[in-house]
């Protein structure tokens, strides 16, 4: 067991783990962040997509020991009103079905759309690809960060 002192969603937080505890479960059981799904627990399905110094990370397969000093962001610190243009699109595209997925499919769009403001549809697909939507809603995620790109500065 060691101690940590993480950097997430913009406040700094400290828990005890094993080293390699996936950081999916410190946010979750630690530190009670419930917003970061469990999906398969081998880093496939994108469900657990959190944000690692801006970058779409697993972490469901991310050791607590591999975060260091990086910024963690999770769906609840995408935006504290739940404004971030992705959120907004997903709502006025009405992506959700069943909505297990789609903290992952958010975190990963906004990910893509802070690197590439205004991506190309191959780009999309290539972003949002490792991405699982068990309902089957892809064709209403692609619209969505169409649309999210169009309101990102």
């Amino acid at each position: 067991m060691a101690h940590y002192k993480l950097q997430i969603n913009g406040r700094s937080y400290e828990t005890d783990a094993d080293a390699d505890t996936p950081l999916l479960w410190v946010l979750r059981d630690n530190l009670g962040m419930v917003g970061t799904k469990y999906g398969c627990g081998i880093a496939q399905c994108g469900a657990c997509t959190v944000h690692l110094n801006g970058n779409a990370v697993r972490s469901c397969s991310l050791p607590v020991s591999a975060v260091g000093t990086k910024a963690v962001t999770t769906i609840e610190g995408l935006s504290a009103q739940g404004d971030h243009p992705v959120q907004q699109a997903w709502h006025e595209v009405d992506v959700a079905q069943c909505g297990y997925c789609q903290a992952g499919q958010i975190m990963s769009a906004a990910a893509l759309l802070a690197k590439t403001p205004r991506p190309t549809e191959e780009q999309i697909y290539t972003a949002m690809n490792g991405n699982i939507c068990r309902c089957g809603t892809y064709h209403r995620i692609r619209e969505a960060v169409i649309l999210a790109s169009s309101k990102t500065k």
